[in-house]
Parts: C-alpha cells; structure tokens; sequence
C-alpha cells in the first residue's frame, strides 16, 4: 500500500504521476455528487498542484467537514478521446478519522482570477481542481437557471461587453470563455433566478471538472435577488406591400408521448409536449408575442410519434396541432408547408426525423405553387444534415414575392471544450457550415439574377461574425441582426455568454429605398426555470422577427 498525500496524487499535470496504483490518503471530506465524494488536504501545499481529489464512490458518503483515510486504486478518468483526463480515487475503503476536521478556507474565483488568457485559466483551475472554490455576494447571474440545477455568475469587477439585461454578450475576440459556473444537487437551496440578478450570499464548494468544463459542486445555498423580465411584444406588423416574419425554433416539437420499447434511449427521448403545454405556449409566442405573423418560419419540428423509430416521417400531426393551438390563442387559421425527409436522413434525435417548416396566413399571403423545395437534397454538405426549406410568398393583391430559405445548419455540439487537451475550442463542424451556405449561396446567385427577393433565416448555429454569415452575405447580401443594437444582440445563452445563432440575411439591393427591420424577443434566453422541473419556456431560443418591404 503506498502511502501518499493528494497533492502527489494529483501531480502538476492533467494526469496523475500515480495513475493505476493502489495509495492511502488523507482528507476533509469538502461536497459530494452522486457517483462519490471530494477530499482536500487543509495543510498548504504546492501551489501548482491540486491539494483536492474526487473519490469514486456509490452509496453511503463520510459527512462533510469530516477528516476522513481514503484507500483505492488512483485512475484517471478520461469519458472520451477528445476529453482531458481527470484524476479519481476508485475507493475500497473509507475511515473516519473525526467527525469535524480542519476548516478550510475557499478559493475566491474574481474577475482578475478567471477572465483571464484561456491557456492561464486551463493551468490555474487545473492547480485548483478538486479544491474548495466559491464566488463571493454581488455577481451576476449570466445565465438563468435550468432543470439541472446549474448557474453561471459573472464575478464583480469584470469588464466585458453586456446585454441591457445584464448579461454577458460574446466576444468575437475571445468566444470561447470559462465563467464560474456552479451545480446546486439539492433542488430546495436551487431557486429560479434570471438573467442579471444579483448573487446575495457567497456560494463555495469543490470544484469539479464534468460535462468538458470546470462546474462547482456547491455546498451553501443559492440565495439571490432575481430580476422580473416582462413579457415582450413586438411592434412590427405588416401591410399592403411589407410582410412580417417570425423565426421560431421548437425544440424538437412532436405530439406524441413515445414508447420505450420505441426509442433508443427510454431516459432522454420520451416526453409529452402536449401535456406539457408547449404547444400552447408556442401559440401564444405567434398569436401574442409575435402579433400572427404572415409567415412562420419553424425548425425543429418532429414526425407525428416524435422519436419513436418508426416508417412514419411526416409532421402533418404535428402541424395541424400547432395550427389549432394558434387559433386556441386568439390567431387566425394558418396553413402549413412542409416537405418530409427520408427516415433518418437529415440528424436530429433518432427517430423524430426533424426539418424545418412553414405557417403562412392564407388571408394575407399565398405560396406560389410549386415553390416549395428542399434544397441540396443530393448535396454531400447536407448529408445526414436539416436541408433548407425554400418557399416563395406573395401577398395577396400584389406582384411582388419574396422568397425564404429556411435553414438549420450543422449542430456546434461537437465543438472542442475549452479546456481539451489538443485544439481547445476547435469546432470541426465550421467548414461544413460554411460549405453549406455555399450551397444556399448557389440559390441566392439565381435569384438575384432572376430580380426575386430574398430572407435567408433560421438557426444557423453560428455567430454573425463567423465565417459561415461572412461567406453567406458576401458583398451582395445583409445580415439584418446589424440592424440591432450591440447590447440587445442575442437569442441564446451558452453556460453565460449570450449570443446570436439564428439571423436573417437578405440581398444588398432589398434595402435600396425600401424598409428592413428585424427585432429580437429576448424572453426565452432570459428567463430561468424552477431546478428539478421542466420548466415552462416553449423554446430554448429567442423570438426573432423581421418586417420586409417588398418591390
């Protein structure tokens, strides 16, 4: 049996110089999760290693604040090839030495601390992992909360760029940034918080490394002042010769509760958006928040048994039910347009066979017939990937059209975390986007050519300073989300930084002498959920909105 202190274990590296070897070591038991415990040596050590370790273990805990003689195998722990390994102790046995050890003192993560080179920040937090870590009373709260319990706090004295709510916008210098984020397990100390409110009581805890970042594993509870978001409304209608639209990612929308025996995994793909309520609240999003649009722009729609894997690919059950629920709201009766995909051919969760969508009002916009395609079926950018749906309107009574090219481009999720060990932050999806609006840049090119009018929108998964809108406006098209201001330019928030994914481009020449606005409905990335339940926002993304003049 070696015999060694935590911080030996932990070494100054991201693995252990003891990996694989059966030690004894010593500690204060400083938080759990659910698979173990953390321990830290109280004594001072090396500051550029971890004086804190995870043990590994099911079932009963020692409790916090105890000192505690932990034996097991050292193991680094890596959950996949891309990921960075983190040192664990597979427990076989736990002694209490005393009920109440030494206290121990947090580390303060400030503003100096952490906003800081990424390559600084991935050394310093690695020296603290496993460590008792806190955020002090009067940060920020950068993200809402979530059903998970998670928060993101901003630290008093940080000088980045804000939203008006208090937020934290992304910087186009730096878009990969860590801000100290925590997970509060017991639900009863986790409140419902928004964006911008203000952290009353410092919150501490070990600081654990999951999920490719750096979370506390809070011990205190979250006590918060919240901030009320008002329920928004948008101000632009439309008229004889300008039509509204609205941009509306559902979320993976579907009328059916799934079967177990159904679907690949029983824990994730099995839900009831019926009884839930999101269809309604949907509704009300277009019949009130958007003020019945003409046009309706909808990703994320599912087949009729959602994800259940099954031959059924169209979402005509599902439309006709967000059709009713509309008109449940006080809307007009809208039609829809769709075209279904080959099973399992465009992404997504298995077996929902997700696509993008129309509603346009039949009272005050046609589809011109034959207008309505998938584009780049055959495309290999778009293999296994949501095709663009492209639909050409007319509002009734005049000569003009405007064509719009629904997109969901390829999903960030494979993005590299900021703390990987190799190419931190790579995403190996940006060269694929960008081929893909390459192909929809082959469509505009004829339609620019042909005179016809054009609004490229949807959830693009990128930023608006990113390559992928850079190639697709070119020099011969707009993206209108300039058109807002700086602090209100956003309609998602990831683990705190707000940032914009879906846009709406349209040609250079649509906004000689003619109007073009487009407004953002921040509610849905601004308001938090109760931890331990599903919450009540109908999406994951903002509202989004634009009123075009047409010719």
């Amino acid at each position: 049996m070696h015999q060694t202190n935590i911080q030996d274990v932990q070494g100054t590296g991201l693995r252990s110089p003891l990996g694989d070897k059966t030690v004894r070591t010593r500690g204060v038991v400083t938080g759990a999760t659910r698979k173990g415990f953390f321990v830290q040596d109280p004594r001072p050590g090396n500051a550029a290693a971890s004086c804190g370790l995870f043990v590994f273990k099911y079932g009963s805990k020692p409790p916090r604040g105890a000192e505690v003689e932990v034996e097991g195998r050292v193991v680094d722990y890596l959950p996949n090839d891309d990921e960075r390994p983190t040192t664990q102790l597979e427990a076989s046995n736990v002694r209490v030495l005393n009920e109440r050890g030494p206290d121990i003192e947090p580390v303060w993560l400030t503003a100096e601390r952490v906003l800081t080179d990424p390559k600084a920040l991935a050394q310093r937090l690695n020296a603290l992992e496993g460590m008792v870590v806190g955020v002090e009373a009067g940060a920020t709260f950068a993200a809402p909360s979530n059903p998970f319990g998670d928060y993101v706090l901003l630290p008093q004295g940080a000088s980045l760029q804000r939203t008006e709510h208090g937020g934290v916008l992304i910087d186009p210098a730096m878009p990969e940034r860590w801000l100290p984020s925590m997970r509060m397990l017991a639900y009863g100390d986790a409140p419902r918080v928004n964006v911008g409110a203000e952290l009353h009581r410092a919150v501490s805890g070990p600081l654990n490394f999951r999920s490719s970042a750096y979370q506390i594993v809070a011990t205190t509870p979250v006590l918060a002042q919240s901030t009320d978001v008002a329920r928004q409304r948008t101000t632009l209608t439309g008229s004889a010769n300008a039509v509204t639209v609205l941009t509306l990612n559902c979320f993976n929308l579907d009328p059916h509760v799934e079967s177990a025996e159904l679907v690949l995994d029983a824990d994730r793909d099995i839900d009831d958006d019926l009884g839930s309520g999101r269809f309604d609240r949907l509704a009300e999003a277009i019949a009130s928040d958007a003020r019945c649009p003409d046009i309706v722009a909808l990703q994320e729609i599912q087949d009729g048994d959602g994800a259940e894997i099954t031959e059924l690919v169209s979402a005509e059950k599902t439309l006709r039910h967000l059709v009713r629920a509309v008109e449940r709201a006080g809307g007009p009766p809208y039609r829809y347009a769709e075209i279904p995909p080959e099973a399992g051919a465009d992404g997504g969760q298995p077996g929902g066979n997700i696509r993008n969508a129309f509603l346009f009002r039949p009272d005050r916009v046609e589809l011109v017939p034959g207008s309505l395609r998938r584009l780049a079926v055959d495309a290999q950018e778009y293999e296994g990937s949501r095709k663009p749906l492209s639909a050409r309107f007319r509002p009734l009574g005049s000569k003009g059209g405007l064509e719009i090219i629904n997109v969901h481009l390829a999903s960030k999720r494979h993005q590299l975390g900021l703390f990987a060990p190799e190419r931190p932050g790579y995403d190996s999806r940006l060269d694929l986007r960008v081929a893909q609006v390459e192909r929809i840049g082959e469509h505009l090119h004829n339609l620019r050519a042909e005179g016809i009018d054009y609004y490229v929108t949807g959830d693009f998964n990128d930023f608006e300073f990113s390559a992928t809108l850079q190639v697709l406006s070119g020099d011969h098209s707009r993206n209108l989300i300039y058109r807002v201001p700086v602090e209100r330019r956003f309609d998602y928030n990831h683990r705190g930084l707000s940032q914009a994914l879906m846009h709406g481009v349209v040609a250079k020449r649509q906004l000689e002498g003619r109007s073009a606005e487009y407004e953002i409905l921040h509610r849905n990335a601004l308001t938090g959920v109760q931890p331990g339940s599903l919450g009540e926002k109908p999406s994951d993304h903002a509202y989004v909105l634009a009123r075009l003049q047409l010719t």
